[in-house]
């Protein structure tokens, strides 16, 4: 079984004393790629350096966050604009909308969502999208930008039939986490994946976050992991009824193709 975890947040520093081991243990789960999530200037350089020094074990994203969309101005744009012309990086974001918190006001994050959005046409690269209590307003901005662009990924989605259909339509990418392995929080969720397109399917861990709750033994640490992509995998064809090595191969292979990615 090889897997592609098409989010995973390794800059983060929860993983700053042991990373090496982190990435070892998840080559051992048979994960054989993993992009690296940038969610502001720095977080997007650090991704970069850790994948330009990966001999293609590793890409990265290159945005700032909604939450971060405040810190947007002239002088961040051509920072994320010089990073997406490198190779290493396949992605614009994580950018997007997130009204549940609003860390950054409303009108900063529709801003910095929207140039990004442009950036992305230009250098023709897909976008890593963000939606939070904020789908109509991303949909309408999704919506017009959609036919210049390369691809979308709706990154851990954890929304409603109608925010899915709606994402579809568009021709976007569903990204999902282990939100799927908690039958208590993630109902809604395993009630919906069997309606997404097998060849719109993508799986992340979006480690350190988002341990799945039916891991077997349960790890001492809450941090998660991208070696526990396979728990994700296997919830996932258990629930849609697919063989798991079918499906595995299935987010490969669309994972491979939305990001352009040279794996083996």
């Amino acid at each position: 079984m090889k897997l592609i975890d098409i989010g995973v947040n390794l800059t983060n520093k929860r993983f700053e004393g042991d990373l090496a081991e982190v990435v070892a243990r998840a080559q051992l789960a048979g994960v054989k790629h993993q992009v690296v999530t940038g969610t502001s200037v720095q977080a997007s350089e650090a991704a970069y350096q850790m994948a330009a020094k990966s001999s293609g074990y590793l890409s990265a994203t290159a945005g700032v966050h909604p939450h971060d969309a405040k810190t947007w101005d002239a002088q961040s744009a051509s920072l994320i604009e010089a990073l997406l012309e490198k190779p290493e990086v396949v992605a614009v974001g994580e950018c997007g909308l997130d009204f549940n918190r609003d860390f950054s006001p409303r009108d900063q994050q529709l801003s910095c969502f929207e140039a990004q959005l442009q950036l992305a046409t230009q250098v023709n690269k897909v976008v890593f999208l963000h939606q939070r209590d904020a789908h109509e307003a991303l949909i309408e901005r999704l919506s017009e930008y959609r036919p210049q662009l390369s691809g979308a990924v709706v990154h851990c989605f954890t929304g409603s039939r109608e925010e899915m259909e709606a994402y579809i339509e568009l021709d976007c990418y569903i990204g999902i986490t282990g939100w799927l392995c908690d039958e208590r929080r993630g109902q809604e969720l395993r009630d919906l994946v069997k309606y997404i397109p097998l060849n719109r399917l993508l799986i992340e861990t979006d480690a350190p976050y988002l341990m799945p709750r039916n891991i077997k033994p349960r790890p001492k640490s809450s941090r998660n992991e991208p070696a526990f992509l396979p728990v994700v995998l296997n919830t996932l064809a258990e629930i849609i009824e697919q063989p798991a090595e079918a499906l595995a191969q299935t987010t490969f292979d669309n994972s491979t193709r939305f990001f352009q990615l040279s794996t083996t």
